[in-house]
């Protein structure tokens, strides 16, 4: 996944070497004393300091009151069926998908515990960022090697993570098949020596690039190298997850014993007649409430993406209340939501607890962190990291307090790998939804219709795109 903080260390560290330097004062004797005397003086540090270095910040920390009133009970709840698991992957994005369309199937063609294949599309998906890092190299090649787009393209070529809109094109363009007719690798599940592999072949193929435009090539002998290294990722590709069927065998038996089978059906056939989701009436509604991002209007981040032809992804942002209501309407009507947050704050993952309240790290530190949450993607203190499922919200006097939580992270997790979420943390913590069109006001409709404002690649909302 792109680090942006990273990335933004090795721009100030390159400014600073460039320029003047004026150094300001430093730590002192002094101060290192009083520091040491006022941490003395407080006689609770001490039992602290013992109870964090041997447990851990969040076992010391954890409020056991808020464990105990999130409980798992909703007054909408959507039957999802069993809990998928994407191990050592960061195929969050795509999981959570293929786990929403699938809803259609089971409940159509009623098969229990039916699964999508994942490793199919993170075949293509793969191939697809391929091509796009590649192209992305060819038109900034008259850029510096040093140059800030082009270090950002370098930095990481073909990450696993991802967002909505990658995974809408490549379900328009691939299809989708049975799990069982493409199945999990060793690499599928465990992509990080995959990844690496894959990305330096990638950088090699950026090397060859560039450097037929400084020895003056032309255009011709870029693309020509360029096919030359997209036929080595695809031969890497199916040496790591497989080579994709192109037609497949659907067969199965329904919970009222009744057999089926449908032959030699190729994965787009597959999924305009079984799945049947039109992904294009399906929306990017996000929460950025930065102080130059408004309300109502639609952003488009540039250069972040899979398929080629499939453009930019657009974004549509709404305030929180607003985002919670058209949650809420989808699973009125007993429909899934995809979501994207930030599930590395205040959440317990055995637990499967995520509550703004869940560690009291003020008392445990002796100092409160508050950074509002448009300020907390600004000066990238968080921003979304996964993406999940809403299957239920529990509704008092039609308000919610608390939302239940698909994850894809196995079934020991959580309750049989459910998570339920406050909603105080959903205020905090949640900053994409996916919502059909017919659920938006005529007002959010009408800004959808007009031209997004397009974005810098290293504002905060590109990190929208790579959720893992």
């Amino acid at each position: 996944m792109f680090n942006l903080v990273e990335y933004y260390s090795i721009i100030v560290i390159k400014d600073i070497w460039e320029g003047e330097v004026n150094l300001k004062e430093s730590i002192t004797d002094e101060f290192l004393n009083n520091s040491f005397n006022r941490f003395k003086d407080n006689i609770n540090n001490k039992v602290l300091m013992d109870a964090i270095s041997k447990n851990g910040i969040d076992a010391a920390s954890i409020n056991n009151q808020v464990i105990a009133k999130d409980q798992h009970a909703f007054s909408i709840d959507i039957d999802a069926g069993k809990v998928t698991d994407q191990k050592k992957s960061g195929r969050c994005w795509m999981f959570a998908g293929l786990n929403i369309i699938r809803q259609g199937i089971i409940e159509k063609y009623k098969i229990k515990d039916f699964e999508l294949s994942e490793c199919y599309l993170m075949f293509w998906d793969k191939l697809e960022k391929a091509n796009l890092f590649l192209e992305n190299i060819i038109s900034t090649v008259d850029e510096t090697i040093d140059s800030r787009i082009v270090t950002m393209f370098l930095k990481l070529p073909v990450p696993d993570g991802g967002d909505w809109g990658l995974f809408c094109n490549l379900v328009k363009k691939y299809g989708v098949m049975p799990k069982y007719s493409m199945l999990e690798t060793f690499h599928s599940s465990n992509s990080e020596k995959m990844n690496a592999l894959l990305n330096s072949k990638l950088r090699e193929g950026a090397l060859k690039i560039r450097e037929i435009h400084d020895e003056n090539g032309t255009s011709e002998e870029m693309r020509h190298e360029k096919e030359d290294i997209l036929n080595a990722i695809f031969s890497m590709l199916c040496r790591f997850l497989g080579e994709p069927p192109k037609r497949f065998d659907f067969e199965y038996r329904d919970t009222d014993k009744k057999f089926f089978g449908y032959e030699n059906i190729t994965p787009v056939e597959f999924f305009n007649k079984f799945v049947g989701i039109d992904v294009d009436e399906y929306v990017s509604v996000i929460n950025a409430p930065t102080r130059d991002k408004k309300f109502g209007v639609l952003y488009q981040i540039p250069y972040y993406g899979n398929v080629v032809e499939a453009g930019y992804m657009t974004y549509l942002n709404v305030d929180i209340g607003t985002m919670k209501d058209l949650a809420i309407k989808q699973l009125k009507d007993n429909e899934e939501v995809w979501f994207g947050c930030d599930v590395t704050k205040m959440s317990n993952r055995e637990l499967g607890v995520m509550d703004s309240s869940l560690y009291d790290y003020d008392l445990a530190l002796g100092t409160d962190i508050i950074i509002p949450k448009g300020e907390k993607l600004d000066y990238r203190d968080s921003s979304p990291t996964h993406a999940m499922a809403l299957t239920g919200v529990n509704l008092v006097n039609d308000r919610p307090n608390r939302w239940k939580v698909e994850n894809s992270w196995g079934e020991k997790n959580g309750k049989d790998g459910y998570f339920v979420m406050d909603d105080s943390w959903f205020d905090e913590y949640t900053y994409e939804v996916i919502i059909n069109k017919k659920y938006l006001s005529d007002k959010l409709k009408a800004a959808l219709e007009k031209e997004p404002i397009k974005l810098k690649p290293w504002d905060p909302i590109c990190s929208f795109a790579v959720l893992k």
